[in-house]
């Protein structure tokens, strides 16, 4: 496995196969001197971990066979610049078109076109048995439901399958099982029983620790004492509205906008100085041209100057000497004045535009979500909010920022200030808010504002994206106990989103992520024909403790998806002629050929049911 990128999510990736997978892995980084940098060498030094690792500026042809990518069987490519990856990805198909490729986008466009593109090229190879799929993977979409469910639910994960909405809820201990539980997908650890975020326990099915995909006499036994994670359907209601209704609310909203616009930028300091500058210089010359040039009627005496400082009067060659010098004087004057008059009108028309496309929230607005940041993370989380009916208020300091078109577009309110200046905070009434979602690329910044926020409203529900997951897990567990009663999740987008990438590379086609504790779950769909484990048995039979369980069965659509996109695509609502999946199957429903199963499975769960082979429990960590 070759891994090349720039930042912490190919360090977080090699955590993950160094974890699951037994190969060899080569990581590329620009440099070894950063933390991780350091992390990839501290693993390379560990007698028991298969990593190596590989400084390069670059993912030139040089570096790529310098990596292994002849011979490798997957190559994953996580710079943060999409060119970047797309030439690499271009290039090592070249090299060898049998490797499996995963590149991380952001543009979910050019992602498609470029995966259709690799995989025709795969086509070359000549073994057609290979896994030569491509699969094109963004950081922020990965990310993006754990981060919304946080915000929205305080904790539980989502997951979208066949275009339903599913997310993980606690079951505090002593509760009976609620009509809406799918399935169980958790017993929570007696450390962290109401917690499934938690990162301080260990994942281990003893007594008090994790227990994932526990069998039924289990989840009984243990629902006294602890929490349980289950999975429920989640059904958004949007009540329909008339157009009168409509049309008011608009009416209302461009008189408030009116209201609010920043007139008072064409009264700045730098503006008025300009301005009456200019005005004294005006009264001067007219006043000189009534006393020395005796022009008449009186209007001609500031006519007059004023088209001299704008170069715009007739040359006075044949008026009076007062009156030829007072104009040289009064170019002079437009030649210094103008500049500056241009200078400050521009500043404050752009300030007002800015300021124009600030809208605060109104005053009655409360039980919202305030986002910070509209970055590449902040724009996929609006866009999810909103499209699960949720109220958002969003902060962003760059009006030039990815999510500000998409807020225009949306109608959300917009506060376009730096989130950590005293009172911007409250101008997104953060205090009446339900949560507070603070997703900027500055780790410092994130960590000043919510500490900021604690200190005005303990009790506001806080999410918190943190570059580096050890940080990550520090922030939270000294915010929590800080703040004991208030809700602190501090999440790794890079460690949120590894899990799939590193799926994606072993050929695991992974539809979900489900962090609990320090452990995390995999949903997958998978067709039951070539699985001994799943053909002919029924629902029950098929399911393994701690491995995997059958949570939806199918109809086959066609052949099992070659990549992970494939899958979504054949998962989606409007894909035709796809059949529907029963979430709530029988427990001695017999899986057939002809059919497919959706799964929730631990990680050594899933790479039993993809290979058939049991790993060694020795020498592998995770």
């Amino acid at each position: 496995m070759v891994i090349c990128g720039d930042d912490g999510l190919a360090h977080r990736l090699a955590l993950e196969l160094d974890a699951v997978c037994g190969e060899i892995v080569t990581v590329v980084l620009p440099s070894g001197s950063d933390e991780h940098g350091a992390g990839i060498a501290a693993l390379h030094r560990d007698p028991d971990s298969p990593v190596e690792l590989l400084v390069s500026a670059r993912p030139d042809e040089r570096t790529l066979r310098a990596a292994g990518v002849e011979r490798a069987a997957a190559l994953a490519l996580t710079y943060r610049d999409d060119q970047v990856n797309m030439t690499a990805a271009l290039l090592a198909r070249t090299i060898n078109p049998a490797v499996r490729l995963v590149v991380r986008m952001f543009d979910r466009e050019r992602g498609r076109h470029l995966e259709r593109l690799l995989d025709r090229a795969a086509g070359l190879c000549d073994d057609p048995a290979q896994d030569t799929s491509t699969t094109v993977l963004s950081d922020a979409d990965t990310a993006v439901p754990e981060l919304v469910a946080a915000a929205a639910v305080g904790h539980g994960h989502t997951l979208q399958v066949e275009g339903k909405v599913f997310r993980g809820v606690v079951r505090p201990a002593g509760t009976p099982p609620h009509p809406t539980d799918l399935a169980a997908l958790a017993v929570l650890s007696g450390a962290h029983q109401d917690d499934p975020a938690s990162q301080d326990s260990a994942e281990t099915s003893g007594e008090e620790g994790t227990l994932l995909l526990p069998d039924a006499r289990t989840a009984d036994h243990r629902q006294l004492t602890h929490g349980r994670l289950m999975l429920e359907e989640v059904v958004h209601r949007t009540p329909e509205r008339a157009a009168g209704t409509r049309r008011r609310r608009l009416r209302s909203w461009l008189r408030a906008r009116l209201a609010h616009l920043p007139w008072k930028v064409f009264l700045s300091h730098q503006l008025t100085s300009v301005y009456g500058s200019l005005a004294a210089v005006v009264v001067a010359l007219a006043t000189a041209t009534a006393l020395f040039a005796d022009e008449h009627p009186w209007w001609k005496n500031v006519y007059l100057p004023l088209l001299d400082i704008f170069t715009m009067g007739d040359p006075a060659t044949e008026e009076s000497v007062a009156r030829r010098v007072l104009q040289l004087i009064a170019g002079f004057v437009g030649l210094a004045v103008l500049p500056l008059v241009v200078a400050a009108t521009m500043n404050a028309t752009e300030a007002f535009r800015t300021a124009s496309a600030s809208h605060p929230p109104d005053d009655d607005v409360n039980g919202h979500i305030v986002l910070v940041g509209l970055g590449m993370v902040g724009t996929r989380v609006l866009d999810r909010l909103r499209s699960t009916g949720h109220q958002v208020v969003a902060i962003e300091r760059d009006p030039r920022a990815r999510g500000i078109s998409l807020a225009r577009e949306l109608g959300i309110p917009l506060v376009l200030e730096d989130a950590a200046v005293p009172g911007v905070l409250d101008l997104a009434r953060v205090k009446d808010s339900r949560s507070l979602l603070v997703l900027t690329r500055d780790d410092g910044q994130n960590l000043d504002i919510v500490m900021a926020v604690r200190e005005t409203n303990p009790g506001v529900r806080v999410v918190m994206r943190l570059y580096d997951d050890d940080f990550a897990a520090t922030v939270q567990r000294t915010l929590r106990a800080s703040y004991p009663d208030a809700l602190t999740r501090s999440r790794s987008v890079s460690a949120l989103a590894a899990p799939s990438f590193a799926a994606a590379m072993m050929g695991r086609h992974v539809l979900g992520v489900m962090p609990v504790e320090r452990g995390s779950l995999l949903f997958t769909c998978v067709d039951v024909a070539g699985h001994p484990e799943l053909e002919g048995r029924s629902v029950h039979q098929a399911f393994r403790e701690n491995e995997w369980r059958v949570l939806a069965v199918g109809a086959a659509a066609g052949p099992v998806p070659s990549s992970a996109t494939d899958t979504l695509t054949a998962l989606r609502p409007d894909h035709q002629d796809r059949p529907g999946f029963d979430w709530r199957p029988a427990q001695g429903r017999v899986l057939r050929v002809g059919e497919r199963v959706v799964l929730a499975t631990t990680r050594r769960g899933l790479d039993i049911l993809m290979t058939g082979v049991r790993p060694h429990p020795a020498g592998r960590r995770g």
